[in-house]
Parts: structure tokens; sequence; C-alpha cells
């Protein structure tokens, strides 16, 4: 029944002339999302989206709802500039929507046609209450609202309102390195990143044999449930050889110290491969206080290698917060299957909590840091990624 989605953008409209560089890109988003469904042409008009369905509204709905950058969606019937096809559009939105109340709402963008905005309102929820004789009106609490806009290329008429991410079109911030974990915290970081328009990569630490296959195939399935929100609807994830430096730490003085150790090695490779690939910030699930690494005296200790802006999006949140998102994105069921990371697998009894930059430093001086963190380098994979449900 619907030809046409209507695709409403929020702060993208705010960009002034750097609007037409959002909206192209939102685009080209929407395109990457829907590129296995068919679907007709995208048409962009000032402050509009329209795209054209087959039949199958519902299916590109469903897609679109995981773009950032799109604030609703609204299933429409377009009409010319003509009362009576606008009524006979009006009545069949009408009969598809159920309800006991209604209201119209018209907006006349298109000052040409003959009725005003209130004028035309009017006379639809007339010709409405004529039509069907089970509804009346509501203005203040209606079951459903007619909308009705009248614009230059046509009268688009609608009741739904489908809700949507907003933010901003991912890619549009530039690109972060998301150091991808396979617990609760990281995929989330990496979601909330998405919405602010950073077009995110992912680098996950393997210690093979002391991890499993198993713990590697779960962060390849969070990353795949992480790809439609990320930019052109896709993620490419970097695998690092960790199990030397595991080594290395277990053989290392002071055992409380190893969490600590092994986080600035993280950072220290996760900067050079984020330089190497263009990206201009890492990004980190940590939660202040959640655990030893994630003390205020941790993370300044574990900062202190890199002068890379390290983003924490997730840093003021409880951990009922995070699993309240990971829920609705999906990824929470992925992220508690029981396959320890390298994190998790060399805990200490005892990790410190307050460690000094001049602690581990006197810790790393026994290393070689540098061969370390060369050597994982070199044997990082990279696994490119897009949802299962995509061509």
């Amino acid at each position: 029944m619907y030809p046409l989605l209507l695709v409403r953008y929020g702060e993208l409209s705010l960009k002034g002339r750097n609007r037409r560089v959002f909206e192209d890109l939102l685009i080209n988003n929407i395109r990457a999302n829907i590129s296995d469904l068919p679907h007709g042409g995208i048409t962009k008009t000032f402050g509009r989206i329209y795209l054209e369905t087959e039949g199958n509204w519902e299916e590109l709905a469903a897609r679109l709802q995981r773009v950032f950058g799109i604030v609703s969606i609204s299933p429409v019937l377009r009409r010319e500039l003509d009362l009576e096809a606008i009524q006979e559009g009006a009545a069949l939105v009408t009969q598809d929507t159920p309800g006991q109340t209604f209201k119209v709402e018209a907006r006349r963008p298109n000052k040409n046609f003959p009725l005003s905005s209130p004028e035309l309102a009017k006379t639809l929820g007339g010709h409405l209450l004529r039509s069907f004789s089970h509804l009346k009106v509501d203005v203040h609490n209606p079951d459903f609202v007619v909308n009705v806009e009248v614009r230059s290329e046509g009268a688009f008429i609608y009741s739904k309102v489908l809700p949507c991410l907003g933010g901003l079109p991912a890619g549009s911030s530039g690109k972060g390195l998301l150091l991808l974990s396979g617990g609760i915290d990281s995929p989330v970081a990496g979601f909330l990143s998405m919405k602010r328009g950073v077009d995110v990569e992912g680098l996950h630490f393997h210690s093979y044999p002391f991890t499993s296959e198993q713990s590697k195939e779960k962060v390849v399935q969070l990353a795949q449930l992480l790809a439609p929100y990320n930019a052109r609807g896709r993620f490419r994830l970097w695998i690092a050889h960790f199990t030397e430096i595991q080594k290395a730490l277990q053989k290392g003085s002071y055992p409380s110290l190893n969490i600590t150790l092994m986080r600035r090695f993280m950072l220290r490779i996760a900067a050079q491969l984020a330089q190497r690939e263009g990206a201009l910030a890492l990004i980190t699930g940590d939660s202040l206080g959640q655990v030893a690494s994630q003390t205020m005296e941790s993370i300044h200790t574990i900062n202190a290698v890199t002068s890379m802006p390290v983003f924490r999006p997730l840093i003021g949140m409880d951990k009922q917060e995070i699993v309240e998102i990971s829920r609705r994105i999906d990824t929470y069921d992925t992220s508690i299957l029981p396959y320890d990371d390298c994190c998790t697998v060399f805990v200490p009894k005892n990790p410190a909590t307050r460690p000094t930059i001049a602690q581990v430093e006197r810790v790393e001086a026994e290393l070689d840091v540098e061969g370390l963190i060369e050597e994982a380098l070199a044997k990082t994979e990279l696994v490119e990624l897009r949802p299962n449900s995509f061509a």
C-alpha cells in the first residue's frame, strides 16, 4: 500500500553549509543497509529523504531503524496536489490505521496550494468523519493522527511514525579504533561512538592457546552484530596476537600489576595500529570504578603510554545501564557466552587498584617492550564483516 518511506533526520538540519555532506553520508549508509533488499530510488528534498519501496516497507523500515542519523520513519502515500486526490489518500491511510478517535495535522510548505493548513485539516477531518461512521475527532488525545504535508512535489499522507536511533551518520566524525573484548561493555562503547558519527574499527587481543578459538569467534560475532550500525554497514576487525606478551608478563616480578601492564601494552599496540590506519582516537569500554583496571589511578597509569585521545563512552554508567543497552542492540547474549578473553584468563588474585606510573615502569624495564609490540603488530590479521542478513 505504501510506495514511499519518509526518512526524517534531526541534528543534520543544524549543520549549515556542511549539511549536504552529512545528508549524502546518511544516504550512503542507508544504501549500504538495504543493499540486499528490493527497493526503488532515494530522493532528497529540503529536510526530507524519500525511499521508494517495492511493497516491502516494513522490511526496509526495520533496516533503517538501525541507521544512525535517522530520527523517525513513516510509510507514506503520495498524491497529486488536488483536494479530491488528497481526500482519497487520507481515507486509505485512515482505513489502514486502528483506533476510534483521530485528528488531522496539515503542513503546507508549498504556499501555492489554495487551502491554508488549518483549512486543509478541517476539510479532511470532515471528509473522514463522513467516510467512517465509527470515528470521532479528539484534538487532545487521539488514537491516531492523519498527517498531510503539502510540498511542491506532491502531497504526502501518513499516520505511522516509527522512532529511530537519531545521532549523527556513522562516519561523519572520523575513524576510531575500539578495543573490543568478548565482554558486555566494549560493544556498547562502540555502539555509542557510532551514534556520534564515529566510523568504528575493532581491535581484539587473542592469546591462543591461553584463550580458545571459540573466544575469538565470539568477538567476530559481536563485530558482525555491530556492523549494521557502522558506516557503510560494515565492520573491520583487527585481531592481534597477544600470546608472547602474556607469557612475558607471567614471568614478571609483580603479578599484582599484570592487568595494568597488559592494558598498557594494549593501548600502545592500539595507538600504533590507529596511526597506521588513519584512526584519530581509541575507544574503550571503561566504566569508572567497575574493576581494578578502571579506578581513577589505574586509568591514569594505563593512559600514560599514549598521547592519542581515548574515548570512554561508558565512564559514568553503572553496569545495569550498560546491560540494558547491550540487550537493546542484541549483543548481550553473545557477550555472556562462557569463553574467556585474555583480560579474564590472567586476572591476578589481588590486582593493584592504585598503580603508579613509576611502579609499572620499573617492571617494564625488565621487558622487551618494543620487541613484543612489534611482534604483536606483525601477527595482526584483519577480518572484514558485514551483517548476516546482508548479501
